[in-house]
């Protein structure tokens, strides 16, 4: 009897335990500030998101109708394209628009990649190309962990998903509307809306674009670099966390 007993008690300790455990999903990453998917906020700001460039001719027509709009965005490039096209960045950065880090090869996470190395390689590029560091990172399909948000919080980054209701999915070509409609009909203050400005193929995300923007500016929205819109982040009620 005093076997069972113990055994009752160590199958007790060990469930309290469990339950005790904080549970690591959005909300816990979110309030402790380790990942940031939008921010809350009053104010008509958003930012816009392109991945996986640069590439050498859809990046500079996004450019360039940024420019039109008065929009700033935030591009996640990829070492291996940096390397192929650095002077692409370089008119990135020179437009005001804002850079950061998608790792090298567009790597997944898994035991098998050193996303470390993935992350620092990226960052050799992006500094002898600009001359300048990036302070955000955001992981390819935006697939995370523990060790993972360990990792980029030591290397000294933000990490930055996007909003779940406006990931435009432009990267499968899913219709000019579907990409219209899906950030038009969706879009909030503080929504941090994806894109991808390099893909294989034909693009339909500047004929997105050409829609959207003007549309997004006639709403009264600004669009500003993904650091500017975290410096207008309020904090997230502790009911929101429960």
């Amino acid at each position: 009897m005093r076997i069972i007993a113990i055994l009752c008690i160590g199958l007790f300790l060990m469930q309290s335990g469990a339950s005790a455990a904080p549970k690591k999903d959005r909300a816990y990453y979110e309030t402790r500030g380790d990942i940031v998917w939008e921010i809350r906020t009053d104010e008509k700001v958003l930012a816009l998101t392109f991945d996986d460039g640069p590439h050498p001719a859809y990046t500079a027509q996004i450019l360039e109708l940024l420019k039109q709009y008065e929009a700033k965005a935030t591009f996640f490039v990829v070492g291996n394209k940096i390397k192929l096209y650095p002077d692409v960045l370089s008119q990135t950065l020179s437009q005001g628009h804002e850079i950061a880090n998608h790792t090298y090869s567009h790597a997944y996470l898994s035991q098998k990649n050193n996303i470390k190395k993935e992350i620092n390689d990226t960052e050799a590029l992006i500094y002898a190309t600009t001359g300048r560091r990036s302070q955000l990172f955001r992981p390819p399909g935006g697939f995370y962990n523990e060790r993972l948000v360990q990792i980029v919080r030591d290397e000294g980054y933000k990490m930055i998903m996007w909003s779940w209701q406006l990931d435009t999915k432009d990267w499968d070509t899913p219709g000019v509307n579907k990409i219209v409609n899906r950030v038009l009909k969706n879009v909030n203050n503080g929504n941090i809306v994806l894109f991808h400005d390099y893909i294989e193929g034909p693009t339909q995300t500047i004929a997105a674009l050409k829609i959207i923007l003007p549309e997004l500016k006639s709403r009264g929205y600004r669009m500003i670099t993904v650091s500017e819109l975290l410096g207008y982040n309020k904090a997230i009620p502790a009911k929101s966390i429960n």
